[in-house]
């Protein structure tokens, strides 16, 4: 276990690459992040919450079992890994981080990404320490690439159409309908509902109207 309560969220992030567990519990009973949150280092709260090991996506570029290929091609596990920790998860910045990585903006390399994606929110929904907030990021960049891959087989403009499309407010007082939309979208998509966050996000989204 490690302190995250300095605040350093850059030290918090090298002793989690360094091997640091976010499971164990201190004397009182407490996760690193719940004393990061308890202190207020909600920095530290964040990339705790953000953090995947390269380790866990390395596991995807090797056949499993009887297949012959890995799931997903060893060029693209470092691109896909930067996405995946990313704490900033508005919808434009992941696509544009798509979008500047020639080896991850094609439709055969999101198709793969996506379902590796998918394959990690199910582990994280069926393992003994339920991960629902990973769960649902995994789900959500799921659903963006699936919308990045629409727009590449159907667009002229490709991701940069789908950009403005996310961008783009409604004439009466510039509200990004489109992005509300997707956002939405992905949530009520999300496969797992007795997820206790899933319930949550439903009943603060639902009473609100676009």
């Amino acid at each position: 276990i490690f302190s995250p309560n300095s605040g350093n969220k850059e030290i918090t992030w090298m002793m989690l690459e360094a091997g640091a567990e976010t499971d164990v519990v201190n004397s009182v009973g407490r996760t690193a992040a719940q004393m990061a949150a308890f202190v207020g280092q909600h920095d530290c709260v964040t990339v705790i919450n953000n953090f995947f090991p390269h380790e866990r996506l390395d596991y995807y570029t090797k056949p499993q079992g009887l297949d012959k290929e890995p799931k997903l091609p060893v060029k693209l596990a470092g691109p896909l890994h930067k996405i995946i920790t990313t704490t900033n998860m508005h919808p434009v910045k992941i696509v544009l981080l798509v979008k500047e990585n020639p080896l991850l903006a094609e439709v055969e390399a999101l198709q793969k990404c996506y379902r590796v994606l998918d394959l990690i929110c199910e582990k994280c929904m069926k393992q003994k320490d339920m991960n629902e907030v990973l769960a649902m990021k995994m789900h959500y960049i799921s659903c963006i690439f699936q919308k990045c891959i629409t727009f590449l087989k159907e667009r002229e403009d490709k991701l940069d159409g789908f950009i403005k499309s996310l961008l783009k407010g409604r004439d009466k007082d510039g509200f990004p309908v489109y992005q509300e939309k997707l956002i939405r979208e992905s949530i009520r998509k999300f496969p797992y509902c007795e997820a206790t966050l899933l319930q949550q996000l439903v009943r603060s989204i639902a009473p609100v109207e676009i």
